[in-house]
């Protein structure tokens, strides 16, 4: 008795609660309730386990008449098991199909349209991409041929400073001077034939002369 809890409930004529426990009034009740529930439990296990079949039972019954009820809609979504329907519920089925088509319609144009906006994007991405290897390269064709500019003084002061372009320049001025000589000794030539000639005419009439003489002698 030492592990007894007592409490005490009064309920007075006015309605008002008079409580008072040895511990804790919540406490006692949970106890109270506890033991009632154990109490009920032995005293009927074959009760509590009927109930729970039957409770199994009743809810295998629902999910197969809910698996019936969704089976039978979706074939007569797809225009089968129409037999058993009145006009009006085919109406309101023609109704719904309408429905449905028009938000698959609205759904897949939305599809679409993001399919668009996103090829949009990527068609930009790309001619920026190419815009800015088009810049790349013209910066590299221009920093090559300042390079090339750089280095033309360079390879002329090389070459004026080489033997080879020395050896060369004097071969030209050789070659210069034997194409004068040549042409020295050819008007040279031209002017002796022409002496020549001369005078030969010169001597032609002078035996002309001679003759001339001898014959009126």
């Amino acid at each position: 008795l030492c592990d007894t809890e007592v409490g005490v409930i009064i309920f007075s004529s006015t309605g008002k609660v008079y409580q008072w426990s040895s511990t804790s009034m919540e406490h006692t009740l949970s106890r109270y309730n506890k033991g009632m529930e154990e109490n009920h439990s032995q005293e009927h296990p074959y009760d509590e386990q009927q109930a729970e079949k039957l409770q199994g039972i009743e809810v295998n019954t629902m999910k197969r008449h809910e698996y019936l009820r969704l089976h039978t809609a979706y074939m007569r979504l797809n225009g089968k098991e129409l037999d058993d329907l009145s006009f009006k519920e085919l109406k309101q089925l023609e109704n719904q199909l309408n429905e449905g088509i028009a938000s698959v319609k609205q759904h897949k144009e939305q599809i679409l349209m993001e399919q668009l906006k996103r090829s949009r994007l990527q068609e930009q991405k790309t001619i920026m991409e190419n815009e800015d290897l088009r810049k790349q390269v013209e910066e590299l064709r221009q920093k090559r041929s300042s390079k090339i500019l750089e280095l033309n003084p360079l390879l002329e002061r090389r070459l004026d400073h080489s033997p080879n372009n020395s050896k060369a320049d004097y071969n030209n001025s050789a070659s210069d001077d034997d194409n004068h000589l040549s042409d020295t000794s050819l008007h040279l030539g031209l002017t002796s034939n022409v002496g020549r000639k001369r005078k030969a005419t010169e001597i032609e009439p002078t035996t002309n002369d001679s003759g001339s003489q001898v014959a009126s002698e």
